[in-house]
């Protein structure tokens, strides 16, 4: 790796260190939000913000135009299936939708929306952490959006993980869960998760408490990189 885009790593991981260790202190400084709160949005703040450092070093390791690159975030409207309609029976109803068929959309977005020449190129999911419940509803938010892009790229970049199996590990092959291969089975969703925390999380113990902190690992972050430079060829 380029001196210049191991510097831009090495400063991803000061940022995570500074972030995580203060996220608990000011958490118990704030006096306008619930200690939860101010936790989870400090997480939340930090993976999205890691992902898209990353999308954007990756772009530069790739030695492509950075105006061609763009993480602007559009809600994109889902249309209503027209199969759908004419199952409606009640033709009172089918003929309103049919008439106000512009109405009739789900508005939908996810945390970051990655555009390559103006194209929605990969639609990813942020979390500080999944469980299978979680994934649950993010592979019916990507099902949706493939109907619209049918050549979108998902991800599921996470800090660490809840889904069992070896989604925490730094092995190179990662054979999964039975919970979440079974969910996939029933999705038609090529999905990337991306963990860049070693070891399963734990309830009760949260990293950012000193005595569980994990540290975020440089060879981690460049097995990101690899997979959002296939990503974006």
């Amino acid at each position: 790796m380029d001196k210049k885009f191991s510097k831009d790593i090495q400063s991803l991981i000061n940022a995570y260190e500074l972030l995580v260790k203060g996220i608990d202190t000011k958490a118990k400084e704030s006096e306008d939000r619930a200690y939860g709160g101010v936790i989870r949005a400090g997480k939340g703040m930090l993976v999205e913000s890691l992902a898209k450092s990353l999308i954007e070093i990756a772009w530069k390791e790739l030695g492509r135009n950075p105006a061609k690159l763009s993480l602007r975030k559009e809600t994109v409207k889902i249309p209503i299936k027209k199969e759908y309609i004419e199952r409606v029976k009640s033709p009172e109803v089918k003929k309103f939708i049919k008439d106000h068929i512009k109405d009739f959309y789900y508005p939908l977005r996810t945390d970051v929306h990655v555009h390559v020449d103006g194209k929605f190129k990969i639609a990813m999911e942020c979390k500080a952490y999944t469980e299978n419940a979680m994934l649950k509803r993010i592979l019916v938010d990507f099902t949706l959006f493939k109907q619209v892009f049918p050549d979108l790229a998902f991800v599921l970049f996470q800090l660490e993980s809840q889904l069992g199996g070896d989604y925490s590990t730094a092995n190179h092959i990662k054979y999964g869960s039975p919970s979440t291969h079974t969910l996939l089975s029933y999705f038609d969703i090529d999905l990337n998760i991306i963990t860049v925390l070693e070891g399963e999380r734990k309830v009760d113990k949260p990293i950012h408490k000193p005595e569980y902190y994990k540290s975020l690992r440089e060879e981690s972050l460049l097995a990101v990189l690899e997979v959002f430079k296939n990503l974006l060829k």
